[in-house]
């Protein structure tokens, strides 16, 4: 069992920043992939960024060169740095995780997602 939360999201005005944040917690045996998801208004959810094995990283072209996603193993943690921020990013956003625990296959862990709200 893997619990994922979510802290960061908040109301701020265009060009401003956020950070997001999301600890995952349980006996964890790996984390494959970590990633952020965002959920707008009349759209689908999509990818925002990933990070895996190697800090590999991607990032949709959206928020390529504003967003940045890192990873702290050693805390379970995927941070999501959001500068220059648009109306168009607003939405909720959605951690997730592909983790093992013990001997199980791997399963996908999302969070409760958090608002991300951007004034004009």
């Amino acid at each position: 069992q893997v619990q994922l939360v979510e802290s960061g999201g908040g109301l701020v005005q265009a060009g401003g920043s956020l950070r997001l944040s999301c600890a995952a917690s349980g006996v964890i045996t790996s984390i494959a992939v970590m990633s952020w998801h965002r959920q707008v208004l009349g759209k689908q959810r999509e990818l925002v960024a990933s990070i895996a094995t190697g800090d590999n990283t991607g990032y949709a072209n959206s928020v390529k060169g504003r967003f940045t996603i890192s990873r702290d193993n050693a805390k379970n943690t995927v941070y999501l740095q959001m500068n220059s921020l648009k109306p168009e990013d607003t939405g909720v956003y959605y951690c997730y995780v592909n983790a093992k625990v013990g001997w199980a296959p791997p399963r996908d862990y999302w969070g409760q997602g958090t608002q991300v709200t951007v004034s004009s």
